[in-house]
């Protein structure tokens, strides 16, 4: 399975902001799919997690009310929707997918789930 995450840029405090990511895969829809994000010198941190079906949705504490992650299973494709911007959202954003939502919706510092994309990048200035 391959990870294509897009729509990264720069944007200002309060901006918003929609990634992508779409799959290659033929059973797309068996798959929880996820986000998370590392800053510079950071560790991983969990963003946001759906279930294959897009009934069971888990966000991180710190994007709660602010991001909103979706799924459209006929176009493979994962969004985020990011509004409210903060300059400490400011980070790589990378789309991750297994078969199991835990393993994506987890606090690791490390990504456990079984792939990820190559990454995007979201700046926000204040």
């Amino acid at each position: 399975v391959q990870l294509q995450a897009s729509g990264g840029g720069s944007v200002q405090a309060g901006g918003s902001l929609l990634l992508s990511c779409t799959a290659s895969a033929r059973n797309f829809s068996n798959y929880a799919l996820g986000w998370s994000r590392r800053a510079p010198g950071k560790e991983r941190d969990f963003v946001a997690a759906i279930n294959w079906s897009g009934g069971t949705r888990y966000y991180g504490d710190s994007v709660k009310g602010r991001f909103t992650i979706s799924r459209d299973n006929v176009k493979n494709t994962v969004y985020l929707q990011m509004n409210s911007l903060k300059p400490e959202d400011t980070a790589v954003y990378y789309c991750e997918g297994d078969f199991r939502l835990e393993k994506i919706a987890t606090t690791s510092g490390n990504p456990v789930a079984e792939y990820w994309g190559q990454g995007t990048q979201v700046t926000v200035s204040s």
